[in-house]
């Protein structure tokens, strides 16, 4: 039996110290936060893919506690952040809002792209290390409402996906592993081939491009990132 993701996720930031930006994320390493320089790799990739410039405002969309989306700023003109939790969207209110450039709201993902007032504000978006919480249907709901009503992006990044084509070279010997790929609240969620990203973006209106991280980065072994733009036609 996998735990549940989503107590996890709301709870488990609030056993931490309140400035444990990375380690309420679970951007660890053997529960330890990763080197600065990992997190370097992941904002020059984000950056890269998406190829933010001083014209966009970003939509960050799962962002968490705001600590990416904080080194994504200087990136862009404007950027907001999202998140279903409502205690790592105060933490992000309370270090590092900055508004009106940098501003920070509490929210589902898909509900928040189907209601979203202003939807052509956003020219570029990021969902970094969550959509594979998304169940199904989330998932289905959010990609198809960023291309229906956002009409002004033409770039989202969807990073940090698990490989549903490597996931043995992660689990190892691990028993009961291949229950968990499935499921969006087992600990890594839907473990994702690069063949079924694709297929999916393509039925929600977009064009997957995707690409891995340097070796060096401590999860390039498993996981890759999408760069979808629109669908031709």
């Amino acid at each position: 039996m996998t735990r549940s993701t989503t107590s996890d996720y709301h709870e488990y930031p609030k056993t931490l110290p309140p400035d444990d930006f990375w380690g309420q994320v679970r951007r660890t390493v053997n529960g330890r936060p990763v080197p600065s320089e990992q997190i370097d790799l992941i904002v020059a990739a984000v950056r890269d893919g998406l190829g933010l410039d001083a014209d966009d405002d970003l939509l960050d969309v799962a962002c968490g506690n705001g600590a990416l989306t904080n080194l994504l700023a200087p990136a862009c003109r404007s950027v907001v952040g999202v998140d279903h939790s409502d205690y790592l969207v105060d933490v992000a209110h309370r270090n590092f809002e900055d508004p009106p450039r940098v501003t920070f709201a509490l929210g589902d993902a898909a509900d928040h792209a189907e209601h979203e007032p202003e939807p052509e504000r956003f020219t570029k978006v990021l969902c970094y290390g969550s959509f594979s919480f998304f169940p199904e249907g989330t998932a289905r709901r959010w990609l198809t409402a960023l291309a229906r009503r956002f009409t002004q992006v033409d770039r989202v990044l969807l990073g940090n996906l698990p490989d549903r084509d490597r996931a043995p070279t992660f689990y190892g010997d691990r028993p009961g592993w291949q229950a968990e790929l499935g499921d969006p609240d087992a600990p890594i969620g839907i473990w994702r081939s690069a063949d079924e990203v694709q297929d999916l973006a393509a039925a929600c209106g977009w064009r997957a491009r995707l690409s891995v991280m340097p070796p060096r980065y401590y999860a390039s072994h498993y996981r890759f990132d999408a760069v979808l733009e629109r669908a031709a036609g």
